[in-house]
């Protein structure tokens, strides 16, 4: 009997147009006023890490149930049917009069993707959303975006707090993933240091992006990226034991367990706890904390079969990466088999149709899958 889990958080409907032709260097070339843009049928699939990290669990074989909060509108009625058509609408909760979150993905080629957001209905979801019943059933609780969901950065974070503590106490396993911060926004005034120092020791799977986590841990190393950056992707120019570690160890001083920060197309880094810790990881995962314990590393990505979209690979990624831990599988191929679900990802404008089963995915990294140098 497979485990049980519940993926929760951010939900929306994603929306990108399809830019056809070559790479562009700059996007004035594309985007100026005044200028109409011919583009092609837009892509139309739900987004966030509910639907981006849970579909992609249940489609590598997880038992997950999604749980997030859409509005009583068209774009809510979108969400639900695509959920519905994967046998995974159950968990929805509908807002009356609230609107249901959307993002325009504008994936340029040659260009890093950005986003119109608008969190709609996400900022009301509450600890008290996810059944007691359901965490008690679970072996996992993932928990995606509070920085998009206003109800778990206010007041210091307690909400989220208190439904990390809810699904520890249940026995079940925990995850946290994050989302960018908007300079400015009324999440960018949150305390982020405060509330992860708060609410880490009650995460067993830690599972930011290096610029997210650098946001919220250390701002000033985050502007001297960009400056060495020169307008480049951030993840060029990193140097993993320079700029990734000191921040992963920061986070281990907080008391993290499992950590993996996506460090976009080089791939991702990790670090584990002492078996010592390790023994805190919620019982029902069944871990094996001797094959677990004290790894660091960094798993280079597989080089794609060609690149569409980024959108939803650090999420996909993850989904591979929590899904094998589920399974049994060893830190080394559950690490592989993240690295190849971001690689397949990027191939599609979504985050699912680009995924390829893990039977797949395996006979390819046996077989000799090239890596990014």
């Amino acid at each position: 009997m497979k485990k049980k889990v519940i993926a929760a958080g951010h939900i929306c409907l994603d929306i990108t147009p399809v830019f056809p032709g070559k790479n562009t260097a700059s996007l004035g070339d594309i985007l100026s006023p005044g200028k109409l843009v011919n583009v092609g049928q837009a892509d139309v699939h739900t987004g966030g890490s509910v639907a981006n990290t849970g579909l992609a669990m249940k489609f590598f074989g997880a038992d997950v149930s999604l749980m997030g909060k859409i509005g009583d509108d068209p774009f809510g009625e979108i969400v639900h049917n695509i959920l519905k058509a994967h046998g995974a609408e159950q968990g929805l909760l509908v807002s009356e009069g609230e609107s249901t979150s959307y993002t325009v993905v504008l994936a340029v080629p040659g260009i890093d993707r950005m986003f119109l957001h608008n969190p709609g209905a996400n900022h009301t979801f509450h600890a008290e959303d996810i059944p007691q019943k359901e965490l008690e059933k679970a072996a996992l609780f993932h928990f995606g975006y509070p920085p998009l969901v206003k109800s778990m950065y206010e007041n210091d974070g307690a909400e989220l707090l208190k439904m990390m503590k809810r699904a520890k106490e249940c026995s079940a396993a925990t995850s946290l993933d994050f989302a960018a911060i908007e300079p400015g926004s009324e999440a960018d005034g949150a305390d982020w240091g405060s509330i992860l120092e708060k609410v880490i020791p009650y995460v067993d799977f830690l599972v930011p992006s290096v610029e997210e986590l650098c946001y919220m841990l250390d701002r000033d190393r985050l502007l001297q990226w960009q400056e060495r950056a020169e307008g480049r992707d951030i993840t060029e120019i990193l140097d993993i034991e320079k700029d990734v570690k000191p921040l992963a160890d920061q986070c281990m001083e907080l008391g993290a367990k499992i950590l993996l920060i996506k460090c976009g197309a080089p791939g991702i880094y990790y670090q584990t706890a002492s078996r010592q810790i390790l023994e805190k990881i919620g019982k029902k995962l069944e871990l094996d904390v001797s094959l677990w314990a004290d790894l660091c590393g960094f798993e280079k990505s597989y080089v794609p079969d060609r690149v569409r979209s980024g959108t939803g690979a650090g999420d996909t990624s993850i989904a591979a990466f929590l899904t094998a831990v589920l399974e049994g599988y060893s830190p080394e191929m559950s690490m592989h088999l993240a690295a190849a679900a971001g690689a397949s990802c990027v191939a599609a404008y979504d985050a699912l149709s680009g995924l390829k089963p893990f039977a797949e995915l395996e006979q390819r990294i046996r077989g000799g899958w090239a890596k990014n140098k």
